[in-house]
């Protein structure tokens, strides 16, 4: 186990904004892996977070996110319980990375709850028959399309994507993290984004 200095400490205290108490607590968890501590702080900040998600949300800010050459843009609104936490910096950075995630994977649903039936069926319906089609027996093809609908909220779903700046996070714990940094509930309720000439999306 490693010694718990007070240098490691205020690392990860830099890493994560946890307060003193809370990352002394979580590197004695970790014996000192501060890598492991890191991870103990975010599960805890997830099982916080969703302590507040029945709170209501009626304030916050919409972002918006032009790319380099004004071609792809992006406008989402990111709510919260207060203006004075809309207003911070910490909450805005927020909103300006979750519309740089839009702009660069261009989800399609903030939740996987969000996904019509319709498309719904017809997905299950294709991955079924892929499967089938791999030479897989109907019950192996059914416990595969499990497996792969996962795959496919996460590539639909801004909530289950990969966060562009730490694929070890989903945006949907990134927002739970700030959650328990902040104090407030936190929510994205929409989001659009447009591309020069692709009018599909209309």
């Amino acid at each position: 186990m490693a010694e718990i200095t007070a240098q490691l400490v205020k690392d990860l205290r830099e890493r994560t904004g946890a307060g003193m108490l809370e990352c002394k607590r979580a590197l004695e968890e970790a014996k000192g892996d501060l890598a492991e501590a890191e991870v103990v702080l975010r599960k805890r900040g997830i099982a916080a977070a969703s302590k507040k998600a029945a709170r209501a949300t009626r304030q916050g800010i919409i972002g918006a996110y032009i790319h380099p050459g004004s071609q792809l843009g992006v406008l989402v609104e990111v709510n919260c319980e207060s203006d004075f936490v809309a207003r911070t910096d910490e909450f805005q950075q927020l909103v300006h990375d979750i519309a740089m995630q839009i702009a660069a994977l261009d989800p399609r649903f903030v939740r996987r709850e969000d996904v019509t039936p319709e498309l719904l069926q017809k997905e299950r319906e294709i991955q079924r028959e892929r499967a089938i089609a791999e030479g897989k027996p109907p019950h192996v093809a059914d416990k595969m399309v499990e497996g792969r609908m996962n795959k496919f909220f996460e590539e639909v779903c801004l909530y289950e994507q990969p966060f562009i700046k730490d694929a070890s996070l989903t945006v949907g714990q990134l927002i739970a993290t700030k959650i328990a940094k902040i104090g407030e509930n936190i929510t994205v309720s929409r989001f659009v984004r447009f591309k020069v000439g692709d009018t599909a999306a209309e």
